[in-house]
C-alpha cells in the first residue's frame, strides 16, 4: 500500500509514496530525451499505420494510403523472372527430347527447371532425390510401373494415375482377401512363393506351402505380373522380382497388399504446370532414375 507523500531528506525530492521494506521510490520525472523518443516512436507508428496495411476489418483489412503488398512484389518479380524465362521455355515446350539434348545450354536450362519443380511439387511425396517412400514410387530405382522412357514419365506427369483425368493411368488389383476371393491361408501362400521372387523366402514357409502359393499365383496374379513376375506397364502392375517395393517387401506387408491392396493416386499436372516445366521435370526424373 502506498505511504504518505514526503520530501526526501538526502535529495530534496518528493517520493511517490511507495515503499518497499524501507526502500522509498522518488518521484524523479523522466529523462526529456527519453520523453522525447518515446513520443516520436509513437508518431513514427502512426505515420506506418496510415501508409501501410496494419489492422484486420472483418474479412478484410487496412490497404494503408501507398496500398503496398508484398504479395504483389513478389507477384511483380515473379512475373519478371517469368518474361524473362519465356524464350528458353517457349523452345523447350516446342523441341523433341532429341533436339534439347543435343543442345547443352538448353539440355541445361530443361534440366535446372526440372529440379526446380521437381523441389517445388514432388518432392514432398517421392523424396529429396526421389527416393520416394512407402506407397510413394522411388524415382530413383529405376522400378518403372508405367515405363521408364521419357515420354512414359511426361504421360505420367501429364494425367496422373487414378487421378480424375479422363487421361489418367488406371491400374487396379483385385481384393483377394475383402472380397473372398482367396482365404487367409492361401493368401499366406501366396506371400510365401512371392517372398521367393527376391528373397530367402522366411525359414519356417513349408516347400509344400511355397508350391501351393506358385499355382495359386498362376491362377490368380500371372494375368497381370506376367509368368515371369517381371510385371506389366500397360496395366500398371509392377515387377514381383524385384526388390523394390510400392507397399513393402516385407511379409506381412506382402499378405495385406494381397488381402486389401492399397491403390495410390498421383495429381493430373497438365492443369497446375505448362507444357514446358513438364517436359523439364520429366527430363530431371528420367535422368535421376536411370530412365531407360
Amino acid at each position: 500500500m502506498p505511504t504518505k507523500i514526503e520530501k526526501d531528506s538526502l535529495t530534496g525530492t518528493n517520493t511517490t509514496g511507495h515503499d518497499w521494506d524501507g526502500v522509498r521510490e522518488l518521484d524523479n520525472p523522466l529523462p526529456k530525451w527519453w520523453l522525447y523518443t518515446w513520443l516520436v516512436c509513437i508518431a513514427w507508428a502512426f505515420v506506418w499505420f496510415v501508409l501501410y496495411p496494419s489492422i484486420p476489418l472483418g474479412t478484410t483489412y487496412w490497404h494503408g494510403v501507398l496500398g503496398a503488398s508484398t504479395r504483389a512484389e513478389v507477384d511483380r518479380d515473379v512475373a519478371a523472372v517469368t518474361a524473362r524465362r519465356a524464350g528458353v521455355m517457349n523452345k523447350i515446350a516446342a523441341e523433341p527430347y532429341d533436339a534439347i539434348r543435343a543442345q547443352p545450354a538448353l539440355l541445361e536450362a530443361a534440366q535446372t527447371a526440372g529440379r526446380i519443380g521437381f523441389a517445388n511439387n514432388c518432392q514432398p511425396c517421392h523424396g529429396a532425390g526421389g527416393g520416394g517412400a512407402i506407397g510413394y514410387p522411388a524415382l530413383a530405382a529405376g522400378a518403372w510401373i508405367w515405363g521408364g522412357r521419357v515420354e512414359d514419365i511426361e504421360l505420367t506427369l501429364q494425367h496422373g494415375i487414378r487421378s480424375g483425368d479422363p487421361d489418367a493411368r488406371i491400374g487396379q488389383m483385385p481384393r483377394f482377401g475383402a472380397d473372398g476371393i482367396l482365404t487367409a491361408p492361401q493368401i499366406e501362400q501366396v506371400a510365401d512363393y512371392v517372398m521367393t521372387l527376391y528373397q530367402t523366402p522366411r525359414k519356417d514357409a513349408a516347400e509344400a506351402d511355397v508350391k501351393a502359393g506358385a499355382a495359386l499365383y498362376a491362377e490368380n496374379c500371372v494375368a497381370c505380373h506376367g509368368e515371369n513376375a517381371k510385371g506389366n506397364r500397360e496395366l500398371g502392375a509392377p515387377a514381383l522380382a524385384s526388390r523394390v517395393h510400392l507397399y513393402g517387401g516385407a511379409r506381412e506387408q506382402v499378405v495385406a497388399q494381397i488381402t486389401q491392396p492399397r491403390l495410390g493416386v498421383m495429381p493430373a499436372w497438365n492443369q497446375r504446370l505448362d507444357a514446358a516445366t513438364i517436359k523439364s521435370l520429366a527430363l530431371y526424373v528420367h535422368d535421376l532414375g536411370g530412365g531407360e
